[in-house]
C-alpha cells in the first residue's frame, strides 16, 4: 500500500510499501491492511503507526485530519500539522505541546476579540451620549 501524510506546507510521509497502518478517529483505534474497503474518516489528534515492507514500525503524530483509503491500496492523510519519526514518546510529547499551543492561541484570540468588542461598545456609548441619543 502507499501512504501519504500531508500538511498545507509539506508532504511529511510518502511511503509506497506499507504492510499495515493503525490510526484513531472519534470511535477509537482502527487498522488498515491491503485490500481494505474505501474509507473516509476524521482523525483525532493522535499518533499514526505503520509497518513498512521490511516490517519496521514508523510513526507520525497528527493534529487531527482526514484519512482516506482508496482502492485498498492508497492511504492518504491530510492534517493541519504532522510530525514523523521513529520515537513514539517524542512524537506524543510534540503532539501534546502542539495541541496545548493551539489551545493557548485560540484563548488569546478569544480574549482579544472580547476586548475589541468591549472597546467598540464603549465608543458607541460615548458617541450616543455626545449626540444626546443615549
Amino acid at each position: 500500500m502507499r501512504l501519504t501524510i500531508a500538511t498545507p506546507a509539506e508532504i511529511v510521509v510518502d511511503d509506497d510499501a506499507i504492510q499495515s497502518l493503525t490510526a484513531e478517529d472519534a470511535s477509537g483505534s482502527f487498522g488498515i491492511r491491503p485490500g481494505h474497503a474505501d474509507l473516509l474518516t476524521v482523525l483525532v489528534p493522535s499518533v499514526i503507526a505503520w509497518k513498512d515492507g521490511a516490517g519496521s514500525e514508523h510513526f507520525a503524530a497528527v493534529r487531527g485530519g482526514v484519512l482516506t483509503v482508496q482502492g485498498g491500496r492508497t492511504v492518504e492523510v491530510a492534517s493541519r500539522e504532522a510530525f514523523a519519526g521513529d520515537d513514539i514518546d517524542a512524537l506524543e510529547a510534540a503532539l501534546a505541546a502542539s495541541v496545548a499551543a493551539a489551545r493557548d492561541r485560540e484563548a488569546a484570540a478569544r480574549a482579544e476579540a472580547a476586548g475589541l468588542q468591549a472597546a467598540a461598545l464603549r465608543h458607541i456609548q460615548r458617541y450616543l451620549q455626545a449626540t444626546g441619543a443615549g
